[in-house]
C-alpha cells in the first residue's frame, strides 16, 4: 500500500510530456508541476524556444535538467524517437502524459476530409503510435498513462464534430487499455477538462484580447460553479492521477469543468 506521507511525490519518476507548448498551456503547467513534485522529464512539443522556455522553468524547481525533444507527433520517426531517447537518458519511464491535440471547428456539412484526417491523425492516431511504444517500459516500471481528453468526449457540442469525435475516442482508448494493462500494473485515466484559461482559443480562432475576454465571460454563465478553469486546476488533477495518490484509480475520464458536463442547455 502507497505511503499516506509521500503519495503525492513524483521523485525518482521519469515522465514524458506531450504537447508542451505555450508557456500557458495544460503542457507547460503540468511539466513544472511535475518537476516541482520531483519528476525527470521528457519535454515533447514542435516550437523549440517554448520547449527552452519550459525546461528552464523545470529545472528551477527541482535542478533537473529535462530533455527536450522537437518534432512532429505524426511523424511516425519523430515518435518512435521519443521512447528511444527518453529510455537511453533516463534508464526508465513511469509516466506517459498524452496531452497534445488540435482544435478545429466545423459541422458535418462545412468539415472537409482533410480537416477530419488532420484531427484524427494528431488528436487519435499519434497518440496510439506513442502509447505502443511506451508501454513496454511502462510494464517495467508499473506506470501509468494520463489522457487529456475534453468535455467534448464525454458531451455533443455543436460545430466541433471532428474535435468531438477525435476526443470520444481518446476516452474509449484510455478505457480499453486501461483493461488490457491492468493485468501488468498500469494505470490509465483520462482528464476532460472544459473550457480553460490557455489562451487556446485565442490563437485557433483568431480573436483579439476583447473579443477573447467576451468569448471567457458568455462561456462562465454555462459553468455551475460560475467560471472557467485555469491550466493549474487541470495539471493538479494529471498530478493526482500519475502520482501513488491515485493508485486504484484506473479506466477513468475524470471531468475538470466545475459541473459543466450535468448542466443542461439554457
Amino acid at each position: 500500500m502507497p505511503s499516506a506521507a509521500n503519495h503525492l511525490s513524483l521523485a525518482g519518476k521519469v515522465a514524458v510530456v506531450t504537447g508542451v507548448g505555450s508557456s500557458s498551456g495544460i503542457g507547460a503547467t503540468t511539466s513544472v508541476l511535475f518537476a516541482k513534485l520531483g519528476a525527470k522529464l521528457s519535454l515533447v512539443g514542435e516550437h523549440a524556444p517554448s520547449l527552452d522556455e519550459v525546461g528552464k522553468r523545470c529545472e528551477k524547481e527541482n535542478g533537473i535538467v529535462p530533455i527536450a525533444l522537437k518534432g512532429d507527433l505524426t511523424d511516425e520517426f519523430y515518435v518512435e524517437s521519443i521512447a528511444e531517447q527518453t529510455n537511453k537518458h533516463y534508464g526508465q519511464i513511469d509516466i506517459l502524459v498524452n496531452n497534445a491535440a488540435i482544435y478545429g471547428s466545423g459541422n458535418i456539412q462545412s468539415t472537409s476530409l482533410e480537416t477530419y484526417d488532420n484531427m484524427m491523425k494528431v488528436n487519435v492516431r499519434s497518440i496510439f503510435h506513442l502509447t505502443s511504444l511506451i508501454v513496454p517500459y511502462l510494464i517495467k516500471s508499473h506506470g501509468n498513462i494520463v489522457n487529456v481528453s475534453s468535455l467534448t468526449g464525454l458531451r455533443a457540442f455543436p460545430f466541433a464534430l471532428a474535435y468531438c469525435m477525435s476526443k470520444a475516442a481518446l476516452d474509449h482508448f484510455t478505457r480499453c487499455i486501461a483493461l488490457e494493462l491492468a493485468g501488468n500494473k498500469v494505470r490509465a485515466n483520462s482528464v476532460n477538462p472544459g473550457t480553460t484559461l490557455t489562451g487556446l482559443h485565442q490563437r485557433v480562432l483568431g480573436l483579439s484580447d476583447a473579443e477573447y475576454d467576451q468569448l471567457i465571460e458568455q462561456r462562465q454563465e454555462l459553468y455551475p460553479l460560475g467560471r472557467v478553469g485555469y491550466a493549474e486546476e487541470v495539471a493538479n488533477t494529471i498530478a493526482f492521477l500519475a502520482s501513488d495518490a491515485a493508485s486504484f484509480i484506473t479506466g477513468a475520464t475524470l471531468p475538470v469543468d466545475g459541473g459543466r458536463q450535468l448542466a443542461c442547455p439554457r
